[in-house]
């Protein structure tokens, strides 16, 4: 296998019970084998995803003091800019090449959460990078909760079982920003080897080239997703829930051929996270004598928290 393989959500949301059950036996299978898929059909529109590039591209060419007003203190992270190499991989002291921003979950008014989410970093200078980065944060939100039902079905789990702890989830859309290289990097790159956190990831911007995935051989190989498809990919809480079953790879951002250093790449992943107290225990589905239970018992904001500590975003 050169590249993850490509799956289609049109199959699944087809009237076809065979196409739908190819779409469910083939993202099942990838995330067993690989853990990443390219998806095509998913639900944001080019016209939206051209308007999301702009108003990114527009925050990360302001001012560097402007920016900075939106790096909230005591937040660790979870709202709003992230300076340059604040972030690094897990086991790493190195801060990866990049800066970022941070779209969270604005509730529906029937939530009954059991938690209050941070609200949203306003910036005053772009009057539609909020409006069109949730509506782009709505419609990746859409898809994963797709996803994650024929997830389900491919573990033998009813359909909607995810429905209600990843529907008001604590997602996270995060456009990133990796800016031309300007001199020999001392040991970073521009996102360290790592596992993601979450339930699953949606990527745009993989197209532009530096995603690679860790296959079982201990190979790494390219993601080259074709130009309208996410990838998609398991993260930690996902793996552990199934008891290892479906598998969170280890994936990085490699820096570009030295030709290449004064090109910025982009790209704009969606973290799907559950609600906080959604318990990732071991499903008895994903537990045999094969197979037995692997982790001892957590919540997902116990899960949260411990890893964004590792990560540096948490003292």
């Amino acid at each position: 296998m050169q590249n993850i393989p490509s799956v289609d959500l049109a199959d699944f949301l087809s009237d076809d019970p065979q196409r739908k059950q190819k779409f469910v036996n083939e993202i099942g299978k990838a995330y067993e084998e690989i853990g990443f898929v390219a998806l095509k059909n998913h639900f944001l529109s080019d016209d939206l995803v051209d308007e999301l590039y702009k108003e990114v591209k527009s925050f990360f060419a302001l001012p560097l003091e402007t920016k900075k007003k939106y790096e909230i203190e005591g937040l660790a992270g979870q709202r709003g800019y992230i300076s340059f190499g604040k972030e690094h991989a897990k086991g790493k002291k190195e801060g990866d090449l990049k800066e970022f921003w941070h779209f969270g979950q604005e509730p529906t008014k029937d939530a009954n959460l059991t938690e209050e989410y941070p609200p949203n970093v306003q910036v005053e200078e772009l009057k539609d990078f909020n409006h069109t980065g949730m509506e782009a944060y709505r419609m990746l939100e859409k898809t994963g909760i797709y996803v994650l039902r024929a997830l389900a079905l491919y573990i033998g789990l009813d359909e909607h079982y995810f429905d209600h702890w990843a529907s008001n989830g604590n997602s996270i859309l995060r456009p990133i920003h990796y800016p031309p290289i300007t001199e020999e990097p001392k040991g970073a790159v521009r996102a360290g080897a790592h596992g993601d956190i979450n339930l699953i990831t949606l990527l745009m911007g993989a197209s532009t080239g530096g995603l690679q995935v860790l296959r079982k051989d201990g190979e790494w190989i390219d993601a080259i997703p074709k130009e309208d498809e996410l990838v998609i990919n398991v993260g930690d809480m996902l793996e552990r829930h199934t008891n290892n079953k479906l598998r969170s790879t280890i994936h990085r951002v490699v820096n570009p051929p030295k030709e290449e250093w004064d090109t910025p790449r982009y790209s704009i992943p969606f973290f799907m996270h559950p609600r906080s107290e959604m318990p990732l225990n071991c499903l008895e589905e994903c537990i045999d004598e094969d197979h037995p239970k692997a982790y001892p018992d957590i919540t997902a904001g116990e899960f949260l928290h411990q890893r964004l500590v590792e990560i540096g975003l948490k003292k």
